[in-house]
């Protein structure tokens, strides 16, 4: 079929979901690093943005290619069924963003997509063997970064035992610029190619592509948007990430940091979808708990972990509607 004016306004919605994303992400990217006061908010933004882009550079194209071909068969994609899937997704971010809920724009991105294609065709549309492995990750992403977060802030303790007070501090205050670097590369190589990925199998199902491929212009697009996204911020869940669940030094900021930013990696190298989001708040209440565990507001935890929990089958049901409606559209 080729290009037509529903393909392009569809690429338009899709990037304006890779927007959102950067905009409700930002935080996980920035809540770190603004609420130790290492960096101020208008310069951690604009930091955390230039490595999101920067990702372009380094990493493949795994995640997007298990999100374009490993979650729902490629053949069945229609117009209806992308507007579906990024209509539960936004929507989804957009009640979350306004409740200020640090919710995984991943997850509504992966339920917006299961459930449209169970819309269209029933439950044989879906790819179980990705989807089981995206869920999986659901659980094992946030215990991979408690677990790393709880062992680095014991470690770096350990090596500072003998340091001043001022020495740790002023070392740590240098070490997390690094490694809110490192985490926002590590979001913008994951959440980036989850758009891609699903813009490359809209342009397969129109004929641009005889076969599935994602495009350079695809990923520079994606990166690119997201890093603007990132750069507007999303303050309301800042709050939350950085000061809500516990107060952090920038000791464990770095640690919380790095923690996130191995773990993605990981995945992103695996090719599993994982959420950024997932991962630094379990990164977070891990320095916390490293501390002491009455250290951690586990009631804001609680409530994060239940709005983890319905994000992909709300997302599914939104979506679901919107492919109907899409479909009376389209």
């Amino acid at each position: 079929m080729g290009l037509t004016i529903t393909l392009v306004l569809l690429i338009v919605v899709a990037l304006a979901f890779d927007f959102m994303n950067g905009l409700h992400d930002a935080a996980n990217s920035i809540a770190t690093i603004v609420s130790t006061r290492v960096l101020k908010p208008q310069y951690a933004v604009v930091w955390a943005a230039a490595f999101n882009f920067g990702a372009f550079f380094i990493f493949g194209v795994h995640v997007a290619d298990t999100i374009g071909k490993g979650l729902v068969d490629p053949n069945i994609v229609d117009d209806a069924m992308i507007f579906g899937a990024l209509g539960g997704a936004i929507a989804w971010n957009a009640i979350t963003w306004w409740g200020g809920i640090p919710s995984s724009s991943s997850h509504a991105l992966i339920g917006g997509m299961v459930g449209a294609g169970v819309a269209k065709a029933g439950f044989s549309s879906i790819i179980w063997g990705g989807l089981s492995k995206t869920i999986y990750a659901i659980v094992l992403s946030p215990f991979v970064g408690f677990s790393l977060a709880l062992l680095l802030v014991l470690l770096v303790s350990w090596a500072f035992v003998r340091s001043s007070p001022a020495f740790a501090d002023k070392f740590s205050r240098k070490s997390q610029l690094v490694s809110a670097a490192l985490y926002s590369l590590g979001h913008g190589s994951n959440d980036a190619q989850k758009t891609a990925g699903l813009i490359a199998v809209l342009l397969y199902s129109h004929g641009v592509y005889s076969e599935f491929t994602v495009p350079t212009w695809v990923i520079l697009s994606c990166y690119t948007v997201m890093g603007i996204g990132t750069l507007l911020g999303g303050w309301r869940i800042v709050h939350t990430m950085g000061s809500k669940i516990t107060r952090l030094t920038p000791m464990q900021g770095s640690c919380a940091e790095t923690a996130g930013a191995i773990t993605l990696f990981g995945a992103t190298y695996m090719g599993i979808p994982v959420s950024t989001t997932h991962t630094i708040t379990a990164a977070i209440v891990g320095v916390g708990a490293a501390k002491r565990v009455s250290a951690v507001r586990w009631n804001v935890a609680t409530g994060i972990v239940y709005a983890w929990v319905i994000t992909m089958p709300a997302a599914a049901v939104i979506a679901g509607l919107c492919y109907w409606l899409g479909k009376a559209v389209f």
